[in-house]
């Protein structure tokens, strides 16, 4: 991956989670959104109209720039919202937020309305968001803290934070393909960053190995893939 599409990913992940920050979503959006968008989007995008030379069928999508990304980026924030959230995001203050947030276009509240029909139609309309990574580590660290008093340490925005470094690059975004092995390591990751030495006495391994049935050599490999990105890339 050339660095200039390496910086842009990096910029579009930050773009992400400003914006889902700035709308105080809770983070399964976040998360969906990150999924709909990197996961999936993008690389259809990619593979339908840069490999293949084969000519956009929409403006939006030709050329490809990084704000009609960014504005593919509030669709899959969109999008997520209407499936995670009881009270949807109204197209008006999806567009106040992209007068806010893309600096290099205005887009107009029908550019919106087509951009989502444009997303969904590269998306073939599936846009499930079943076993996500984030949801099996929600479900890991609610029944961790229910078997192991040392849970109420284990701090869970350190979990989140690796998730979101995770996908800044291409490389390292590849392991949410294998949602449960991901939010297995990054809870045992968050147990040693974030619970003190003298009381990491419960055995996480046998248990995560327990109750996801990922074999513990794995975790432990995926472990240390993790935590040497997360320290070495981005030191405090």
């Amino acid at each position: 991956m050339s660095t200039e599409i390496a910086h842009l990913r990096r910029r579009l992940v930050e773009f992400t989670i400003q914006c889902t920050t700035h709308l105080e979503l809770p983070p399964i959006v976040k998360y969906s959104a990150l999924s709909l968008f990197f996961d999936r989007f993008r690389p259809s995008v990619v593979s339908r109209f840069l490999q293949k030379k084969k000519k956009a069928e929409h403006w939006l999508l030709q050329p490809l720039t990084e704000s009609n990304l960014q504005l593919f980026v509030l669709v899959s924030i969109w999008i997520s919202c209407k499936m995670h959230c009881s009270r949807g995001l109204s197209v008006q203050s999806l567009k106040s937020l992209g007068d806010k947030m893309i600096t290099e276009q205005l887009f107009t509240v029908r550019d919106f309305m087509e951009a989502e029909l444009v997303f969904l139609k590269v998306m073939k309309f599936e846009i499930g968001t079943l076993n996500m990574a984030y949801t099996l580590l929600d479900d890991l660290f609610i029944h961790f803290k229910e078997v192991a008093k040392v849970g109420e340490l284990l701090n869970f925005e350190a979990c989140m934070d690796m998730m979101d470094l995770l996908y800044e690059k291409e490389e390292t975004s590849v392991l949410y393909h294998s949602s449960t092995s991901l939010a297995a390591s990054i809870l045992v990751s968050s147990y040693i960053i974030t619970v003190p030495k003298q009381q990491c006495e419960f055995p996480i391994l046998p248990w995560v190995k327990m109750v996801t049935n990922k074999e513990e050599r794995e975790v432990v490999e995926l472990v240390g893939y993790i935590l040497s990105h997360v320290l070495y890339s981005h030191p405090s």
